[in-house]
């Protein structure tokens, strides 16, 4: 764990083979929190596991001073990174259509808890954990660590700095708010 740590801050600091290391020795984390997302997510894009780890490691490539002090901060980041190649994925194809023929898909998690809905769905739980982030950032990490990056309770109170229960009771919270802005 302490040599992720030194790799992720010589990869900071420009060193492109540090980066390297990184990538290939966090790839199966990566492709787990991939796979997470991408079961829960059910026909939401047409990326693969593989494909979603790419475009998250390429958002991650063009950002440059990006500070990850550990490897829980790293794949924490990485989550965020997932959600918003998702939600990129699923506006462009809106676009595409204009509203024409929205297929049904499966969003089968246990933030929202509700029947299969469609992409209209899927952009309403960003917007509205995008409030949430606004009134309780905290809260909003913990939804987009454990809603799509797939992370337990004890690598998110990890990368946060909290306790577990901390991490348990802002879930809650999170659930609870998420379900009432998603009523109306």
């Amino acid at each position: 764990m302490q040599e992720i740590t030194q790799l992720l801050r010589a990869a900071q600091a420009g060193d492109r083979a540090a980066a390297d290391q990184v990538a290939a020795r966090l790839y199966a984390d990566l492709r787990r929190l991939a796979g997470s997302h991408m079961r829960r997510s059910g026909e939401l894009t047409l990326l693969d596991t593989q494909a979603l780890v790419h475009e998250a490691w390429m958002r991650l490539d063009r950002i440059p001073g990006v500070d990850f002090p550990d490897r829980h901060h790293f794949l924490a980041y990485i989550a965020r990174a997932m959600r918003s190649v998702v939600i990129d994925l699923v506006r462009a194809r809106r676009a595409e259509r204009r509203g024409g023929g929205v297929q049904a898909l499966t969003l089968n998690t246990i933030v929202a808890e509700l029947a299969p809905q469609d992409e209209d769905h899927v952009l309403r739980v960003h917007e509205a954990l995008d409030e949430l982030a606004a009134l309780e950032p905290r809260l909003a990490q913990v939804v987009e660590m454990r809603y799509f990056g797939g992370m337990l309770e004890q690598e998110i109170a990890q990368a946060l700095g909290v306790t577990e229960r901390t991490v348990q009771r802002d879930w809650q919270k999170a659930r609870l708010f998420l379900a009432m802005s998603l009523k109306t």
